[in-house]
């Protein structure tokens, strides 16, 4: 077990278990702090309860009592929990900070951080540059919003291992003195609005991933997203362009014969199998990270001659009688549908809804060029209807079932077609996660093979 150091607090309540909040617990309790926990769902007789309050944790499940805030000197959230319920309003109103256990996880790690965030592209950055320092013989570990719980990681990081992180907004507007040694801000556009209330709150957030950094770290960027750049502004590390459009020699950019950084060719593009200019800004971005933390080409080039896609993520399923399937459940926004429409040239049929946020989807409508039919499902089925009407789209069916959208598609599609589920849509209002959404999709593919 590591200590924590340049943590002052003794009496802490964490919010919100979960796989985060009972790994950021139970290493507060091993670091001998009071820890008092706070679950509105948690299960009282649940086996992670007990065993908290074995260590000596005060657990308070069913609701939120504004009594668990005596005493505390720190609440560590939950990410997934608003900041704007009784109980944390009324923290914020005490002058408690509020920190995710991203910080509790910074405060371990005595080695290089390479944080990585951004609206779109986060999760592939995240597992490119982890493979691509893999394959240059460097030891490694990724944890965060990828889905490995970012303290226990940290806990278990070796001193001769780098540690990749994948940060959500959720997780970054709760930091306050993490800094990685490398940062990757990938792109900023509109999304978690719900959450955040205003988009100036969620780029703040975006931003907390280089506003601890000092001159000695790098800040790597997308140097043709125009609020990206204009975010960026007053950092203080050694800032590190990627780009599409230019070349920039301090830093990495694309043409159509390869991928350069600082001057040097990398990889040739022909030899990269990953499709969509999207993911062309991811590799990019991956190239910078992972060169700054010591890859070698040799490992770079290994990664990108093989690496097809993230699960979820322009997820290449299978060719049925020349219909290509692909599974972009990720896409939960109409950007991310926006880039993986514009992956690809041939007729297109595109599965797309689910939770209603409140958007109209007309900005998907310059991009259904290709799209020669829709089938629709979940709550925003008769919105995006509407959209497919406008463009022209004379083929649109809704389906109550994955299973049933899957079929649809293949009945409208045509050999050489792509079939794409790229919903622009969260899954909640049929599905638990994206994940549940797209596994299913992958498994009404092969039920239809």
């Amino acid at each position: 077990m590591k200590k924590l150091k340049n943590f002052p607090y003794t009496n802490i309540l964490v919010l919100g278990l979960a796989k985060s909040g009972t790994a950021a617990a139970r290493l507060l309790l091993e670091n001998g702090r009071k820890v008092r926990v706070n679950d509105k769902q948690a299960d009282e007789n649940a086996q992670s309860v007990k065993d908290l309050k074995q260590l000596g944790a005060e657990v308070i499940t069913g609701s939120h009592p504004l009594s668990v805030l005596e005493g505390v000197e720190v609440i560590v959230k939950n990410p997934g929990i608003p900041y704007d319920i009784p109980l944390l309003v009324e923290a914020e109103n005490r002058d408690i900070p509020i920190i995710t256990e991203i910080e509790i996880a910074g405060n371990l790690v005595e080695t290089s951080i390479i944080g990585i965030t951004g609206s779109n592209g986060k999760t592939t950055t995240t597992t490119l540059t982890t493979e691509m320092l893999a394959k240059s013989n460097q030891q490694v570990r990724v944890a965060g919003n990828i889905g490995y719980v970012a303290t226990e990681v940290a806990n278990e990081l070796k001193s001769d291992e780098k540690m990749v992180l994948e940060l959500s907004s959720f997780q970054l507007m709760g930091v306050k003195a993490f800094k990685p040694k490398v940062a990757v801000l990938l792109n900023i556009y509109e999304a978690h609005l719900d959450y955040h209330k205003t988009f100036e709150n969620y780029r703040e957030a975006k931003c907390n991933i280089f506003r601890n950094q000092s001159e000695e770290d790098f800040l790597i960027y997308n140097a043709d997203n125009s609020t990206v750049v204009e975010s960026i502004e007053q950092a203080k590390a050694s800032k590190i362009p990627f780009s599409l459009k230019q070349k920039y020699e301090n830093g990495a950019w694309a043409d159509e014969k390869g991928v350069y950084f600082q001057g040097e060719k990398v990889i040739d593009r022909q030899d990269i199998v990953l499709v969509g200019d999207h993911n062309l800004e991811n590799i990019l971005a991956a190239v910078c990270a992972a060169k700054l933390s010591g890859a070698t080409n040799e490992g770079i080039q290994e990664v990108l001659t093989t690496f097809s896609a993230v699960k979820h993520r322009m997820q290449f399923v299978e060719n049925i009688q020349g219909r290509f399937f692909y599974n972009d459940s990720k896409a939960t926004n109409t950007l991310a549908t926006q880039k993986a429409l514009s992956s690809f040239r041939q007729p297109t049929v595109l599965l797309a809804g689910g939770l209603d946020r409140g958007n109209d989807f007309d900005d998907l409508i310059p991009y259904l060029e290709n799209v020669k039919g829709m089938v629709l499902f979940g709550e925003t089925s008769e919105k995006l209807r509407s959209t497919a009407e406008k463009a022209g789209i004379d083929i649109i069916r809704s389906a109550d079932t994955m299973e049933d959208a899957v079929r649809n598609a293949y009945e409208i599609s045509e050999p050489d077609n792509v079939i794409l589920l790229s919903p622009a849509c969260a899954s909640w209002d049929q599905y638990r996660t994206f994940e549940e959404r797209g596994d299913m999709f992958i498994q009404a593919v092969h039920t239809l093979k």
